[in-house]
């Protein structure tokens, strides 16, 4: 194809064979620059180095997941407990308080007991005329029934209070069971601590009604002793049975 050309561009044969003579070599460069050429190591470290490049991407991803999951637990962690029993353990620490402060006579106030033991208990109990001992005995006695009414009373409010504390108690016993957190654990374990301690004040208060009760008592006990003692002495002390004349009958 190369000779026709050149024959008709009008070029000698000779230099038409030279010219393919020059052209084959670069044909048979281009030929062999299109052969693929395959290295086994080469291609290994490839292969290893691609296996590496892919566990770590693994390990990221792994790593991403894990961050995601604390940061999951985190939020759980600081969700809040949805139930709270303070406002129903107020209500029932207000009811008790309410039955101490209705403390009949002798409230639970240091001045006032003070100022009542200074006029019907004590020395008190054993001065003055028989009126006035008469009077402060039966000031004492309203005092003890008054006290024993108070502690029957303040009894009464704690027993009721049992009930809405034993279904506060199983609330709040469910909710740290299923608390998803914990602060919601932490919370609900306060809550029982708060519940324990209103249980407490209400044993307080029982105790202190029925102390106060049982004091009272035993000062009318004392006071009436001693007043007892203060109106014998009265009565030994007076002039004995003088007899007289007496007119039955007047006559004309």
């Amino acid at each position: 194809m190369i000779a026709l050309k050149t024959r008709r561009a009008g070029l000698p044969a000779v230099t038409a064979l030279s010219l393919a003579l020059s052209i084959s070599p670069l044909l048979m460069r281009a030929a062999c620059a299109q052969w693929i050429v395959y290295d086994p190591s080469n291609f290994s470290q490839n292969v290893l180095t691609a296996a590496r490049e892919l566990q770590q991407i693994n390990n990221q991803i792994q790593m991403l997941n894990n961050q995601a999951q604390s940061l999951v637990n985190q939020g759980k962690n600081l969700a809040n407990l949805p139930l709270s029993t303070l406002t129903q353990l107020q209500s029932s620490i207000a009811q008790t308080q309410s039955l101490l402060s209705q403390a009949q006579n002798i409230a639970f106030n240091v001045e006032r007991i003070q100022t009542a033991y200074s006029s019907v208990y004590g020395t008190a109990a054993a001065s003055g005329s028989n009126a006035t001992m008469f009077a402060a005995a039966q000031s004492r006695w309203q005092n003890s029934v008054g006290a024993f009414e108070d502690s029957l009373k303040v009894q009464a409010g704690v027993v009721g209070n049992i009930s809405s504390n034993s279904s506060a108690m199983s609330s709040l016993v469910t909710a740290s069971q299923s608390a998803s957190g914990a602060l919601q654990a932490a919370q609900a374990g306060n809550q029982l601590l708060a519940l324990q301690s209103q249980q407490l004040s209400d044993l307080v208060a029982v105790l202190a009604a029925k102390g106060r009760a049982d004091a009272l008592e035993q000062a009318r006990v004392t006071a009436t002793e001693s007043q007892g003692q203060q109106q014998y002495k009265i009565f030994s002390t007076r002039n004995g049975y003088q007899p007289g004349n007496v007119t039955m009958f007047s006559g004309n």
